[in-house]
């Protein structure tokens, strides 16, 4: 049994470097990189205009389709990238009116260099005079309206993650590739097999919870049966995300892309939040879902079996619970969940084969904040470090708003170990 775990880890350890090494030689050297989007939509044809620190020009590019610019440096330093707000859709202004970043370039790293865009203030308002007078309190209402989007789209995906932690004490690094899996299966059924979003992404979200099923039949369950240790299992979920990542890339490619419907709405508003309306029912949808599952796992039997097999397995299985039928019902809920949650989050930005691995960390961070392995704790924590990422960039550059919220996350559990709704665990 020992043997043949050393021999598989061995193996997948083996596979990701015969993979990740092609992968680091076709990757750029160093240079400068970004993505423009308003209201989650991608901005083309916008001017951005590269030099060094003393004035001497470098590149001027456009950013594509997909919103994305790239500008290859030669030599590691510090350097002046400026917007040209003139090119901006008539509607989009630079959050803040400042237009320029002055980001580092390390030898061998490639720089994102983030430019937060947002709809204009009143309409026919002139866009200077709108970002001059732009009240903070309305800032503040759209960060906050936002970090609520973001917020309830990452406790879709803790949700899962945190409910097959406390069940079965796998801390599961390939959730994120979960969340993948069901932004690409929807846009196999949405744009490869020409179906409509919606039915599309039923037929994702089904999906992704019978392969949550047969992960745990025929994987996870197998390596709990030879009595597989939790840290033995947790470097083995790393090994998985990094193959089924890059299974995404070569079947996906490396590529943006976005679905056939509600991708370009146009925003309304509502007192000083602007937003699309997909954004709305997205929001709705999302928080419809964990009060439903949150309720299953209080009222229903099923729920209070989880409940009890999380509390203590041995103890749940002499009382007549079948525990891996449960655990097999928290694996398909999980699955089905992180597909969900893939689709969101595929709904505010375009779909890319990293998207998944991109908000694990806020994942992770929503569910410990939030209380191990408690359903409502990781909706809780997820809506903490969603507002704090969004709302922090009132006072700290967008590319250090993940700050705010890790940092709230260890301010957090150095005074409260166990999380936001945790309980503390007795020892002795």
């Amino acid at each position: 049994m020992r043997r043949a775990v050393i021999a598989f880890t061995a193996f997948l350890g083996g596979l990701i470097f015969l993979l990740a090494v092609p992968a680091q030689a076709a990757a750029p050297d160093q240079g400068l990189r970004g993505t423009l989007k308003l209201q989650g939509q991608p901005v083309n044809g916008v001017k951005i205009v590269v030099t060094t620190e003393g004035g001497q020009p470098v590149k001027e590019v456009t950013s594509d389709a997909q919103g994305a610019w790239v500008v290859p440096i030669d030599k590691p330093g510090k350097y002046k990238v400026t917007l040209d707000v003139k090119t901006l859709p008539q509607n989009a202004m630079v959050r803040g009116g400042n237009a320029v970043r002055t980001p580092t370039v390390f030898s061998g790293n490639m720089s994102t260099v983030l430019f937060a865009l947002q709809p204009k203030g009143a309409a026919g308002q002139p866009a200077d005079e709108g970002a001059e007078t732009s009240p903070f309190l309305d800032q503040a209402a759209q960060l906050t309206f936002e970090g609520l989007n973001l917020g309830l789209i990452i406790a879709l995906a803790a949700l899962g993650l945190s409910l097959i932690y406390g069940t079965t004490g796998l801390t599961n690094f390939a959730h994120g590739e979960l969340v993948t899996l069901g932004a690409l299966l929807a846009y196999l059924f949405n744009v490869t097999f020409g179906l409509h979003l919606i039915p599309a992404a039923v037929i994702a979200v089904i999906a992704g919870g019978a392969l949550g099923y047969l992960q745990d039949r025929f994987f996870w369950g197998q390596l709990r049966k030879r009595g597989t240790g939790t840290i033995a299992m947790m470097i083995i979920s790393i090994g998985v995300a990094l193959f089924l990542r890059y299974v995404f890339l070569i079947l996906f490619g490396g590529q943006n892309e976005s679905f056939a419907q509600y991708t370009a709405q146009p925003g309304i508003e509502i007192g000083p939040i602007s937003a699309a309306p997909k954004n709305f029912v997205a929001m709705g949808i999302e928080l419809l879902v964990l009060i439903i599952v949150g309720l299953a796992l209080m009222r229903t039997r099923t729920g209070k079996a989880a409940r009890a097999v999380a509390d203590n397995p041995a103890l749940a299985a002499s009382s007549g619970i079948n525990v891996d039928r449960v655990i097999r019902i928290i694996w398909t809920t999980g699955g089905a969940i992180a597909a969900l949650a893939g689709i969101m989050l595929g709904l505010s930005q375009n779909l890319k084969y990293t998207m998944g691995q991109d908000i694990l960390l806020l994942i992770f961070a929503g569910v410990t904040l939030g209380g191990l392995g408690t359903a409502f704790g990781a909706l809780v924590g997820s809506l903490v470090v969603g507002l704090f990422i969004q709302v922090s960039t009132l006072w700290v550059p967008p590319e250090l708003k993940s700050v705010g919220a890790l940092a709230v996350l260890i301010i957090v559990l150095l005074f409260r170990p166990q999380g936001i709704l945790g309980r503390r665990e007795r020892i002795g």
